[in-house]
């Protein structure tokens, strides 16, 4: 066997190029911006050619750069709070770092509060989160971030600075529907189905650091007034309910899910079941001074509580005898109960409007309810913050070290079992079905959302070195890249981790998006240009040293390489302008893993392409490069003959040297030895244009080669047909001569119109918003709880906050209008018409009516006196106190305003000089009201007590209240079905905090609606802005690189196209516009030009006329790009197994969808726009000069043709 020639020995015969020649050449033909583009690659060259010398150092010391930033995965945080992820962020340092900015489910902890006519504020954000639409948000550029942004963030910055972190509360849902489609359920025996649900989950304990832990140790209290008793006081403690809302409160059968008890000698245990709070005041009145709290429970109107209401089944024996019904026996008309919602134990703070506990109603023309479809429960627990608070000390924690974490664990432990026991409360035969939803449910969805499936993972990636290896093998080992495709699958997956890594060393938190879609999408991006790499450096010209193989194949394809990387990063870069945490470090992930993969494609794939070049010339087998070839190395020998005269005749287009092929096949090793001794001749011009002219192979001594032996001479090994067929050879004979005639362009023009036709038309089809249940799994128990609230309940709690920079006292008329104001938005649910509006100032005035009233009585009955208010009411002497007070540090007391005084004018409002006093006495001696009013009072008042039977004096002097810095009125939004219907809503109040403005008062609304769709606003606006601008830095990176505007505004003209199309696709399939689409969207421009600009520079650096070039280039680059396609196909077909409906609608179709656009729009329209509008050559040669080769300005040396 013949030993192969040293690594740089130039093989017999060789001539080396004048390449100093050939700037000489074409000096005169050549532009600034060639000139400019040949120093760019005369660099590449050089890097090349550095490359390869030191292929081992480079590969070394490359491998171990990517592995060491790989190591940062091992810091990475997977952030799955849903504020966090999808809460607008701001733009500065705290945000650029990752997603810090913003706590998630955390308010403050006095945004609990006992409820008048509203549902919890942290409940109802976790149902606009369950609603019918998740938090989606549309991109912007910064400048409009000032505006929408700032504003949201800056709000929500300034509620977490004045109330804190924490929650108050979490929440717990049950929801009943029938099995059978519009049944009724406002029947006994649904509601029966509903109690034993709701009964199985109240009764849920769990065990945990030795304790058992039940719903009245966890569940969420508010309003519980502090007693002097020290006995009343631990009675109260035991017995005081659960905060739950439920339709089962309308009947006695609530009490059951209360679950506390005491006990007093003489009587059995006390429960709600069988308390009568009237009759227990009575009997301990001998025992105990309960004045207060008996006018504290009728201020509340607690009456009876539950034994006063009828009983859902009068035979019961349990059912009291003070049930409406007990004595009559009969079955309660449940519509008529419910009609106007139920109460809790306090019918005035504690009343739960109808829309919160039922769904699907229907009522007569009368407006009385008839019938419901849907029966909602909810359960409210205690923060892990606040439990911690409640057991810390006590003796039931003292020894297993209590902590807030272990309150956590106790509450996701007891939500978890709590929807278990709810979902399997029913029998499978049952009539009803129940769906249950907690806090912990949301966080399990998003964890298990965002974990990384290794076996997808796995799959994808050896999905892709299969396909990147069969793809490069071939049957001349000498020419296979098996073994390069490989490693250049595995480089780019390294190049992937290493720039997650450094994400994590940045500090950018990982998200589902993260784990879920960036390592197949980066990993098939990257792969393109290593096949891109690998396709150039096989086609490399005969002739080329080998030490310079590498440098010729960086010269010609590092441009295109580095123009699309610079373009998808700064795609990606653009995108992380949406303001939009989660979606933002996606973006900013992608651009630096994308730059991880330039840089790995750029410095280290050549050290490994030069590698395979040594295997090959020691002709060693492919992937096992440790044994030896047993393929044919064919040696050729072609000696030149010039022609008599020197020139081409006038008409002749082609030079064909027809050789013969003297062949020989050794026994022992199966080497073929041709030599091919010329013999030239003139071939007239062939009638097909572009037939003989490009198609005819000639680009290679392999393709001569090819040419001899299917002349029928022999040759002792031959080819099958099928291993000499590629993407090169079909693009060249088939492809290219089809797609340039005059007729098919014309087809493929009409074509891509009527396709950007249709896809304007689908445009406006295009919603906004997107669904939570697209992102929980289809046929799972939390998906048919979602798809139930989805259709049911569309309930929205706001807040209108007030913050300081003006005086309270003087501005309560603003106050009220700016309350009426917003009371009369079109979306704000009304209270019922036997209630007036309940906000902090209406309880506050209220109270003051209240006792001002008690006063007045005691005073005309002359139990007050000037001198003395112990023979008055407890609220008589509260109002004796207040209406002496002057304000006045020097003289705080003046005892003639007791006659002369009142504290609440005959306007409604408050004497400014009384306000902050007054508020001191009614937050301390108003628990009920305070927590009915929900007003989170920021500075909170200080703590003050009343004694009546204090005789110093010193008790008259009342702390004044410190100016309000924060205040919040509660609302109720219904009705809001479609975006459309958010954005008006938020227009409405947007517009009644800017009147308020003008009078004085600073507010803004605060709630789901504001923090999750407020961004739609300006959503299609911003999304527009963000595309134009890319695509002209797009242009501007094109022409900046190509040096060509006419070919950038060709390649932008494309891309733009390419986007129209995705936007009007994703309207006929129903995907809606959110954060997620305009990312990808943003995104496609980058994308895109992995699709065009290799086309574009192929047909620029082409000489001939336009349809030579666009054949040429196709020739070129036709197969690359295919693989390219390929390969990202492969990488996003992993993400069609997920689990979750959001990674499958929003990613993999999106994004298969903008492949399937940019192959068809850089292989077919391009080629065709190319053809007709292309650019003139940059360089004219003479007709006897040779042509330029690909992506370079030198001639390819082994080409015949002439122009």
């Amino acid at each position: 066997m013949a030993r192969p020639p040293p690594l740089g020995e130039l093989p017999p015969g060789y001539t080396p190029p004048a390449r100093p020649a050939t700037p000489q050449i074409l000096a005169g033909s050549l532009k600034a911006p060639l000139w400019l583009r040949a120093y760019f690659q005369g660099l590449l060259f050089s890097l090349g050619c550095g490359i390869q010398r030191h292929c081992g150092k480079v590969l070394f010391l490359g491998l171990l750069a990517f592995g060491a930033l790989a190591l940062g995965l091992r810091v990475a945080i997977i952030e799955t709070d849903l504020e966090q992820l999808w809460v607008e962020a701001h733009f500065d340092a705290t945000s650029a770092r990752g997603l810090e900015l913003f706590p998630g489910r955390k308010q403050s902890a006095g945004s609990a509060a006992l409820k008048g006519h509203v549902i919890p504020s942290h409940l109802c954000r976790y149902r606009a989160i369950i609603a019918r639409h998740c938090p989606s948000h549309p991109p912007s550029l910064q400048s409009s971030l000032q505006k929408v942004g700032s504003r949201v963030s800056q709000e929500l910055e300034y509620t977490k600075e004045k109330l804190g972190e924490e929650a108050a509360y979490t929440s717990q849902m049950l929801i009943q529907t029938p099995r059978q489609e519009g049944e009724n359920v406002l029947t006994p025996e649904a509601l029966d189905l509903h109690l034993q649900a709701a009964l199985t989950a109240s009764k849920v304990q769990v065990s945990l650091y030795g304790k058992s832990w039940d719903l009245n140790k966890i569940c969420y209290k508010s309003g519980v007034p502090l007693i002097e008793n020290g006995m009343i006081e631990r009675m109260i403690e035991k017995l005081f309910p659960c905060v739950i809302l439920t339709p089962l409160d309308c009947f006695w059968e609530g009490a059951k899910l209360q679950g506390g008890s005491a006990y007093l000698p003489g009587r059995p245990d006390i429960q709600w079941t069988n308390l009568d709070p009237e009759q227990l005041l009575e009997e301990l009145g001998p025992f105990a001074s309960l004045e207060g709290f008996r006018e504290l429970l009728d201020k509340a109107q607690v009456g009876q509580a539950y034994v006063g209401r009828p009983c859902l089944h009068p035979d019961d024996l349990h059912c009291p005898p003070s049930a409406p019904n007990h004595h009559s026996r009969q079955a309660p008309n449940v519509a008529q109960e419910l009609s106007g919602g139920c109460h809790g134990f306090s019918h005035k703070f504690m009343h739960w409007q109808e829309e919160l506990l039922l769904g699907g109603m229907a009522r007569d023309p009368q407006g009385q309810l008839l019938r419901a479809e849907a029966l909602q429960s909810t359960f409210l627990l205690m923060s892990p913050r606040q439990l911690y608070e409640h057991f810390r000390g006590d003796y039931q924690t003292h020894d297993i070290g209590w902590s807030e974490e272990q309150a956590g664990t106790v509450l996701q432990a007891w939500q978890r079992r709590f929807v278990q026991l709810a979902q399997e409360a029913l029998p499978e035969n049952a009539s009803q079905q129940i769906h249950a939803f907690s806090s912990t449910t949301l966080d399990d969805i998003l964890h298990a959302f965002s974990e990384v499936s290794a076996a997808r993972v796995v799959g994808g990636y050896l999905l892709m070195l299969a396909y990147a290896c069969v793809t490069m093998l071939r049957w001349d080992c000498a020419q296979s890249q098996g073994a390069v495709g490989l490693a250049g699958v595995l480089l780019v997956a390294l190049a992937v981790a290493s720039g997650l890594g450094l994400c994590a060393l940045l500090g950018i938190a990982f998200n589902a998006a993260t784990t879920q879609v960036l390592p197949f999408l980066a990993l098939g991006i990257g792969v393109d240009d290593i096949f891109l790499l690998a396709h150039a450096f096989t086609e490399a010209p005969p002739g080329t040293p080998l030490q310079e193989r590498m440098g010729e194949c960086l010269q010609r394809t590092g441009t295109s390489v580095t123009l699309t990387s610079i373009n998808n990063m700064v795609a990606f870069f653009m995108a992380a302008l949406v303001p939009i945490p989660a979606l933002r470090a996606f973006s900013l992930q992608a651009a630096i893993v994308v730059g991880c993969n330039f840089a790995a494609v750029m410095l280290v794939f050549p050290a490994v392409l030069s590698l395979d070049l040594h295997r090959r010339h020691c002709q060693r087998l492919d992937v096992l490069c440790c044994f030896s070839s047993p393929c044919s190395a064919r040696v050729i020998q072609i000696l030149p003959q010039e022609l008599g005269n020197g020139t081409v005749p006038v008409g002749i287009a082609h030079l064909t040297a027809t050789v013969q092929a003297f062949a020989h096949c050794e026994a022992s090793s199966q080497h073929v030895v041709t030599i091919l001794p010329p013999q030239a001749h003139l071939v007239p011009p062939p009638s097909d244009p572009l037939g003989s002219e490009l198609f005819s192979p000639g680009g290679s001594t392999r393709d001569l080669l090819g040419q001899e032996e299917g002349t029928g001479q022999k040759a002792a090994c031959k080819s099958l047909p099928c291993a000499r067929w590629s993407l090169a050879h079909f693009a060249r004979s088939q492809f290219a001569p089809l797609l340039l005639q005059s007729h098919t362009k014309a087809v493929v023009l009409v074509l891509f119109g009527a396709l950007l036709g249709l896809s304007l038309y689908g445009a406006t089809l295009v919603q906004d918003g997107l669904a939570l249940t697209d992102v929980v799994p289809r046929g799972t128990k939390e998906h048919a709880f979602l798809s139930a609230q989805l259709r049911y309940f569309s309930l929205y709690e706001v807040a209108l906050v007030t913050q300081g920079g003006f005086d309270y006292a003087h501005s309560q008329r603003a106050l009220f209008d700016l309350h009426q104001r917003f009371s009369s938005l079109k979306a704000v649910l009304p209270p019922p018409a036997t209630q007036a509006p309940r906000t902090w100032l209406h309880y506050y005035r209220n109270w003051l009516q209240g006792i001002q009233a008690a006063f007045d009585q005691d005073w005309a009955s002359g139990r007050i006196t000037h001198h003395s208010y112990r023979n008055g009411s407890e609220d008589g002497a509260l109002a004796y106190k207040l209406l002496v007070q002057t304000g006045d540090a020097q003289e705080p007391l003046d005892f003639s305003q007791l006659t002369t005084k009142k504290l609440v004018d005959k306007e409604g409002l408050i004497p400014p000089e009384l306000f902050y006093m007054g508020l001191t006495v009614w937050v301390s001696s108003d628990p009920l009201g305070l927590a009915a009013s929900q007003a989170n009072f920021y500075p909170p008042p200080p703590e003050w007590l009343h004694d009546k039977y204090d005789t110093t004096g010193e008790n008259l002097r009342i702390p004044a209240a410190q100016p309000l810095e924060f205040a919040q009125f509660p609302f109720l939004l219904r009705g809001l079905q479609k975006t459309a219907d958010f954005v008006e809503a938020i227009e409405g109040a947007r517009a009644a905090c800017a009147e308020a403005g003008r009078a004085g008062v600073r507010a803004y609304p605060s709630g789901s609606p504001f923090l999750f769709w407020e961004q739609y606003l300006g959503l299609r606006r911003c999304f527009l802005l963000a595309v134009c601008t890319l695509l002209l830095c797009t242009f501007l990176v094109c022409a900046l690189l190509l040096l060509n505007p006419w070919t950038a505004a060709l390649i932008v003209l494309v891309l733009a196209m390419m986007t129209v199309e995705l936007f009007g696709i994703m309207g006929f399939l129903g995907i809606k516009l959110s954060a997620i689409p305009v990312v990808i969207l943003v995104a496609s421009v980058g994308i895109g030009v992995e699709f065009t600009v290799h086309v574009a520079l192929g047909f620029l650096t082409a000489q001939g006329s336009r349809n030579l070039r666009a054949a040429r280039a196709l020739e070129r680059t036709f197969a690359p790009v295919t693989d390219g396609a390929i390969s990202t196909l492969l990488g996003l077909l992993m993400l069609a197994g997920s689990n979750f409906d959001f990674i499958v609608r929003y990613f993999f179709v999106v994004l298969t969808i903008l492949t399937l656009l940019g192959l068809l729009h850089g292989l077919v329209l391009l080629p065709v726009l190319l053809s007709i509008l292309g650019p003139p050559p940059e360089v004219t040669t003479p007709s006897c000069s040779q042509p330029t080769g690909w992506g370079g300005i030198e001639p390819r040396q082994n080409t015949l043709s002439g122009q």
